[in-house]
């Protein structure tokens, strides 16, 4: 009697592809990353050489996103301005993501006085708005590319700790944790080893979002001119420096706009399609 042989790779259960909008949001999101790296060697213009007396120029074949109110190539300043933008929000999101998981599974590990005391301090963070923070703080201290990110990772690593908590609380409830518990393992096992692997999906998912908060509320500190100062600028600091432009219908103002809107709306496409790809794995 002959028995039918399955192999290893037809047990194998089909891969859930990603979905038609998650494939465009990282795309999208891959190239501005490539451009916060290379974009600054690729501008064909200084980030403020003034190319010629034409202010607020329109698309041509010399300027492929115009001038702006000096007359310098937009397509140059955009691309001088994406390492601030991207890489000043990835530095204050890991700093945020971090430094909140971090703390949110040593205070769910420890419990008592110590988890009392830690949710107490991130409750009062919670109950003063982002921006009015930033703005305390930047008024106060000055502006500085440090600050900026020491300020926006602040801001928004209560919200980290919040979340990396209730994940934790109910990671360490589960039967394994209280198992390498009876086996007197020691609380960074416990929470390298065991929380944080069981924690990673939904952590990673808010660390997006919080990537699109920390954008948004970089540029619009710029947009106030209390972000990135001159000579350098960002891409909220370009919208505010050529908005007397905006009555001509310059792109000098759009296409910065046009910048972030790719790179926020980019992102949210990716976090959904990668979590939605997540859940229906689960449910196949």
């Amino acid at each position: 009697m002959k028995t039918s042989v399955i192999s290893p790779i037809a047990r194998r259960k089909p891969r859930r592809r990603l979905p038609l909008a998650g494939v465009i949001g990282c795309a999208i999101f891959a190239f501005w990353l490539l451009m916060a790296v290379a974009g600054p060697y690729l501008a064909p213009d200084d980030a403020g050489g003034v190319t010629g007396d034409d202010v607020f120029a329109p698309i041509s074949a010399l300027h492929p996103l115009g001038t702006d109110y000096l007359g310098r190539d937009m397509l140059s300043r955009i691309l001088h301005g994406a390492p601030y933008t991207i890489g000043l929000a990835l530095a204050a999101v890991l700093l945020a993501s971090v430094g909140g998981t971090a703390l949110a599974m040593c205070a769910a590990a420890a419990g008592g006085w110590f988890d009392a005391i830690v949710s107490r301090i991130v409750d009062t963070m919670l109950s003063i708005p982002h921006k009015l923070l930033a703005l305390i703080i930047v008024a106060g201290f000055g502006t500085s590319v440090p600050l900026l990110i020491v300020t926006a990772g602040i801001g928004y690593m209560p919200g980290a700790y919040r979340i990396a908590r209730a994940l934790a609380v109910n990671v360490q409830a589960m039967d394994y944790v209280q198992a390498a518990r009876a086996r007197g393992e020691g609380m960074a096992y416990i929470t390298c080893r065991e929380m944080l692997p069981n924690m990673i999906r939904p952590v990673l998912a808010d660390f997006g979002l919080r990537f699109l908060f920390i954008v948004l509320l970089l540029s619009g500190l710029s947009f106030l001119g209390l972000g990135i100062q001159p000579p350098h600028a960002d891409w909220g600091s370009l919208v505010r420096e050529n908005i007397i432009g905006l009555s001509e219908g310059a792109p000098a103002v759009v296409m910065p706009a046009i910048a972030i809107a790719t790179l926020t709306i980019a992102v949210n496409m990716a976090i959904d399609g990668l979590v939605g790809r997540k859940r229906r794995g689960r449910e196949g």
